[in-house]
């Protein structure tokens, strides 16, 4: 009997570690920094809707919904985002939203993986090559990745405005893998991740500039 048990609890837990946790998308359990947010139905699917407060001007900035009471260092965090472009969204507006996390306590350090959707099927070669982006707060923002290791830091992905995208990014040590849509390859892989492998921290929602962004179906599997 003791065996059986035991049995049953390793099964639990094996299906406990392949799902990972759920977790809800309300005003409850999210902190707003830098961005407004409020929940909505979306093409019938519950969500958060995050967009950047326009006080804040600079790219690649803390503006994201973050979870509260989670603490995150190695694992899978996968979540659908769907984004729109706002009335007022600049002429440089991609889009923009991704997933911070191993956000420091107070938001000054963070890594950050986004997509900018306009770029998935833009009739520009280079345009398309920078459909997803990682950036590392605050230090290494997009445009010193591109300066100094162009290419390294982004890629291209299919994918477009006003859509359910399905994202999954793996975390381990200092790599990170970027998955989209279910594919079996990442679409990004990030070697040196650049707040390096000691880090913990929370997970958040990302927006940048010109984004209406929305967030459903978020689960978090730590290692």
């Amino acid at each position: 009997m003791h065996k059986y048990i035991l049995f049953l609890l390793s099964l639990f837990i094996s299906s406990f570690e392949v799902k990972g946790q759920s977790i809800a998308l309300t005003q409850h359990n999210l902190t707003p920094v830098q961005v407004m947010m409020k929940p909505v139905e979306l093409n019938g699917k519950k969500a958060i809707r995050v967009t950047k407060d326009p006080a804040v001007t600079k790219d690649d900035e803390a503006t994201f919904a973050r979870i509260n009471d989670l603490s995150f260092r190695d694992g899978t965090i996968e979540v659908n985002v769907l984004s729109r472009l706002l009335p007022d969204a600049p002429a440089h507006a991609r889009g923009f939203i991704g997933v911070a996390f191993r956000v420091s306590e107070k938001n000054e350090r963070f890594e950050c993986i986004y997509i900018r959707p306009t770029n998935g099927r833009a009739e520009q070669q280079l345009r398309r090559n920078r459909s997803v982006q990682y950036f590392s707060y605050p230090d290494f923002k997009y445009d010193r990745l591109r300066k100094e290791s162009a290419g390294e830091y982004e890629s291209y992905a299919d994918m477009g405005l006003n859509e359910w995208i399905r994202l999954r990014i793996e975390i381990k040590g200092t790599r990170a893998k970027l998955f989209i849509n279910n594919q079996a390859y990442p679409s990004l892989i990030v070697n040196d991740l650049k707040l390096g492998e000691n880090n913990s921290g929370a997970i958040g929602l990302f927006v940048d500039i010109g984004t209406e962004g929305f967030f459903a179906d978020l689960t978090i599997k730590n290692q």
